[in-house]
């Protein structure tokens, strides 16, 4: 089992009633019950938790994998913090990018691009298709997910092209979007995951809920070899006397 941190910017639910009443311990809270349902080690951390945010070294350190849900406030995540979560995603930990995260600073510092795309809050259906299913995200889940009422999030999403697309959503208005996005960056696993808007109760749908577990899963970090860099020693013998060099 997975050392899972479920960060949130918790604003919305402190701030709105309306948010309070899907959420009232806050989206982190749901979204880690539904991550320890699978056995994994869960510890949640939020935006006003000190100056790293509940994201310090020793956390960042001990996680495997980080989920991240911002909306209003991604200005506010200090460079340094960035920084730290930036280096372990490459050293191998796995990220989970959730919703409007998309403007995250570590999504858009990992993607290098402006991952914007078109949106709408219309509390429309929304079916999200798994169009890759035999991925173990989509393990447990339909031909498609359907979400009564959704925020619209439409193309074009302004990401790279994602390594492998598990899912892609259709919406009542005609729009349609890359979903489910999965990305390798150094040694980590990357997955950016739309559905989850504050106020729906979209994290208390069972196959949303089933997604994060399998995403984590698929995330987790393996026991392969760790890489070398720099300059290297020969494996066989050879002659390495070579006075052209200029390092």
């Amino acid at each position: 089992m997975a050392r899972v941190t479920v960060w949130n910017e918790y604003r919305h639910e402190r701030e709105s009633d309306a948010v309070a009443d899907v959420y009232p311990d806050g989206i982190h809270a749901v979204v880690a019950d539904a991550l320890e349902e699978a056995g994994h080690e869960v510890r949640t951390a939020t935006l006003d938790e000190g100056p790293d945010h509940g994201l310090t070294e020793e956390v960042v350190a001990d996680t495997d994998v980080l989920t991240w849900w911002g909306h209003a406030a991604h200005d506010e995540v200090r460079d340094e913090v960035v920084d730290r979560v930036h280096e372990r995603v490459l050293d191998g930990m796995g990220l989970l990018v959730l919703h409007s995260a998309h403007y995250s600073k570590i999504f858009k510092r990992l993607m290098g691009t402006s991952c914007s795309l078109k949106w709408r809050e219309a509390a429309e259906t929304e079916r999200l298709w798994a169009v890759e299913p035999g991925h173990p995200i989509a393990d447990g889940i339909g031909e498609y997910v359907e979400l009564d009422e959704t925020e619209m999030y439409g193309e074009r999403f302004d990401v790279p092209a994602p390594d492998t697309l598990v899912f892609t959503s259709w919406f009542a208005g005609g729009e349609v979007f890359r979903s489910g996005c999965c990305y390798r960056r150094g040694n980590g696993r990357v997955f950016y995951f739309r559905p989850g808007h504050e106020t729906y109760p979209i994290y208390h749908d069972d196959d949303v809920r089933q997604v994060l577990r399998n995403a984590v899963a698929w995330a987790e970090p393996g026991d392969g070899p760790t890489p070398d860099f720099g300059n290297a020693d020969p494996i066989e013998e050879i002659d390495t006397d070579d006075d052209r060099t200029v390092h």
